[in-house]
């Protein structure tokens, strides 16, 4: 199991007032680089793993985000972890599914 959950939406000010979306796709892309494991959600994305790494995945794409003429970026970031390091998301949503 990994030590942490991070979710993060980030909403990026475009350069031209353009569509969000293709950016966003782009900070999912820097998700995916990482090699974390993920799952895109409607308003959100949450990433599984080292706390430490997935505050540096954050850091990337909100990089990328700049990289791509962005002016700011808001980045809402949740950390869900546990005294013994033991997070999942299939755990936390097991009665659920």
């Amino acid at each position: 199991m990994a030590e942490a959950l991070v979710s993060v939406q980030i909403i990026p000010k475009t350069p031209n007032g353009e569509d969000s979306i293709p950016f966003v796709d782009e900070a999912i892309k820097i998700i995916e680089q990482a090699g974390v494991y993920y799952q895109v959600h409607p308003l959100e994305t949450t990433m599984e793993g080292e706390l430490a790494k997935l505050l540096t995945v954050i850091e990337k794409m909100n990089q990328r985000m700049h990289e791509l003429d962005c002016p700011s970026v808001i980045s809402q970031v949740k950390i869900y972890s546990q005294k013994d390091h033991q997070a999942s998301m299939s755990e936390l949503t097991k009665k659920y599914r």
